[in-house]
């Protein structure tokens, strides 16, 4: 029979090539038989495959042993002495000198000895049951300070130590830097310590030569 023209073809289903099951229910069915499988091997091959086993091994001991320090037997020569610079003969011919005797003359009137030298640190204590004062207080001679105008200029701060020696009347005979700052501190501090007059240090009661150190402030404004 012939179908009429412009109609659309009718396709029969087969009931034999119809399944009627969906995908979904063909993707879990095999998915449980999977795992059933694997749940069965497991049950009646429990112990399949190789066991590897854990074998301790000897603990090692290492030993140290004491070197002894080794000496060098031979050793090298020292280096050479530089040589002794001799003096090439000259041809100039030297003139006499007069050589004075040497004898002792003993009715010579002999010359006075010399005067005694000026006092030694020794003759100084450093510590004594009184120590000089200045008189003012360290005041006086901080003001008595002239800051050089080269130190201004290069901005040099600090404090200058000096070590005045003060004799029984409360004069200073000397005057030592024991640590400076330089650009004219250190110089400027032992002018101000020489102007300046203490009170005398005392030992039992008594006026002594003293050392006593004396610190200067320099400090800008």
């Amino acid at each position: 029979m012939r179908r009429s023209e412009g109609l659309a073809p009718s396709i029969q289903r087969d009931p034999i090539v119809d399944l009627g099951a969906s995908p979904a229910i063909v993707f879990e069915a095999s998915l449980a038989i999977s795992l059933l499988c694997i749940i069965l091997v497991f049950v009646f091959f429990p112990t399949t495959g190789s066991v590897s086993t854990f074998a301790p091994q000897a603990q090692e001991f290492v030993k140290f042993e004491d070197i002894e320090n080794t000496r060098q037997l031979n050793r090298p020569p020292p280096p050479p002495r530089p040589p002794i610079p001799i003096e090439a003969p000259s041809d100039q011919v030297l003139d006499d000198v007069d050589i004075t005797s040497t004898e002792l003359n003993v009715a010579e009137d002999t010359a006075p000895p010399p005067p005694k030298s000026e006092e030694t640190e020794e003759d100084y204590f450093v510590a004594v049951e009184d120590m000089p004062e200045p008189v003012g207080g360290l005041g006086a001679i901080q003001r008595a300070v002239v800051y050089p105008e080269i130190a201004r200029r290069a901005g040099v701060q600090g404090r200058v130590f000096v070590l005045a020696y003060v004799n029984e009347k409360g004069e200073v005979t000397k005057v030592e830097v024991q640590r400076g700052i330089g650009a004219g501190c250190d110089e400027a501090a032992v002018a101000a310590v020489l102007k300046a007059t203490f009170i005398p240090g005392k030992q039992r009661g008594k006026p002594v030569k003293v050392r006593v150190s004396i610190p200067i402030r320099f400090q800008l404004n």
